[in-house]
């Protein structure tokens, strides 16, 4: 019997590792569909027939998308995560699909935004699933191993759309994300578990508190405050860097987009430190490690950022740091409203997603009309602010699950 035991359980891990790497090649897609017009934006508006502010007015918009997180998260609390899993993967099929079928303009402005409706859908599910199963000692791992999807859609699937593009058609990135979408779903529904059913029975309770929960938890509120601002800080920084190295440097377009790689090696690093380190160091104590290297990064960057290598070392270091503090954190989040995880998962997502926006919209104005000196001390304080909120709002918080 008890040889019996240890290989179902082992035969059970076997399954949820497969599970969760399919899963893992789903976001990569998503992530994917999400981040390619941004290098692609002219190729897409010579072939749309548009100008390139129409393009990138589209990208601009499609930001708001993390909101639909809000709505999707409670329903996959009450529903189950697997609903919300095939959801995301059909709405982001069904878009991509459509904008490679009807080239134009009205449509494929449809087709990106289902991109990133697919995406505020799916994330806050698998990142919940991963709560319910992983051990909260090993959350750190499992969370981290799963946001690779994030850097691989820089390193490997932006490059992969960038070839489609060029060898075949304009429209190729759409039907190729399009039939992987299809690929993905059909895969997630054939093994992944019903999660209602197999739901703990703490877990099955009225979900008519999950708003309230989410709103009224100091441990929740202050994780959310901490995406935030640890994202307004980031964009506020990522919009003017490239403004920064061409009046430095004198680079040029085709230059700069190869500091993208810089950056997705940066946060490839970023997710992998926080898979080997995190739950070693602890939750808590890496974020705040990774908001004090970061704050210390954006202090000193206008003054190491000198020469050309230097720039480059320290925009990989500083965007290493916020990945692992940002990843860390989103491990910690799964834990703190163990009966509603996807709708603290929502609430995470969506607070990061306006505080992108913010930062976006505020990055530009302080580039205009101070320099680089000014948007890094703004990121600065911003940093201080994500970590007098996770120091202030976690004090005293546990884990249901112990550390």
């Amino acid at each position: 019997m008890v040889n019996m035991d240890g290989g179902e359980k082992r035969r059970n891990s076997i399954e949820f590792a497969v599970t969760i790497g399919i899963a893992t090649l789903c976001r990569l897609v998503l992530n994917t569909a999400r981040r390619f017009a941004y290098p692609f934006a002219p190729a897409l508006s010579r072939g749309l027939g548009v100008s390139l502010p129409a393009v990138t007015s589209l990208i601009a918009v499609n930001q708001i998308t993390g909101l639909f997180g809000l709505v999707a998260g409670p329903f996959g609390d009450r529903r189950g995560y697997r609903l919300m899993l095939l959801a995301g993967m059909g709405i982001l099929a069904a878009g991509m699909l459509a904008g490679g079928a009807i080239p134009i303009y009205a449509v494929v402005v449809v087709a990106l935004f289902l991109a990133g409706v697919g995406k505020s859908v799916f994330d806050p599910a698998i990142q919940a699933y991963a709560g319910h199963h992983v051990p909260y000692a090993k959350r750190g791992f499992a969370v981290g191993i799963m946001e690779t999807a994030w850097a691989g859609s820089t390193l490997v699937g932006v490059p992969l759309m960038g070839f489609l593009m060029g060898t075949f058609h304009w429209r190729a990135p759409f039907y190729a994300l399009g039939a992987a979408g299809v690929a993905g779903f059909l895969c997630l529904a054939w093994l992944f578990p019903d999660e209602k059913s197999r739901a703990a029975p703490q877990e099955r309770v009225a979900r008519t508190i999950e708003w309230r929960s989410l709103l009224t938890t100091r441990a929740s509120l202050a994780i959310m405050g901490f995406a935030f601002f640890v994202s307004a800080a980031n964009d506020i920084f990522f919009v003017v860097y490239g403004a920064w190295f061409e009046k430095i440097f004198h680079l040029h377009v085709v230059e700069l987009g190869m500091t993208a790689m810089v950056i997705g090696a940066a946060e490839l690093a970023g997710e992998l430190l926080t898979a080997i380190v995190s739950d070693r160091c602890g939750l808590r104590r890496s974020i705040m490690c990774g908001l004090v290297l970061s704050g210390a990064g954006y202090a000193f960057y206008p003054t190491v950022a000198q020469s050309l290598p230097w720039a480059l070392i320290g925009l990989f270091i500083l965007f290493m740091t916020v990945e692992f503090a940002i990843v860390t954190a989103i491990s910690l989040s799964t834990e703190i409203l163990p009966a509603s995880r996807a709708t603290m998962m929502a609430g995470y997502l969506a607070a990061a997603g306006l505080g992108r926006v913010a930062g976006a919209l505020a990055g530009g104005i302080l580039w205009y009309y101070g320099s680089m000196t000014v948007v890094c001390a703004t990121s600065v304080v911003l940093s201080l602010c994500a970590a007098l909120s996770v120091a202030a709002g976690l004090a005293g918080w546990r884990p249901h699950r112990s550390e």
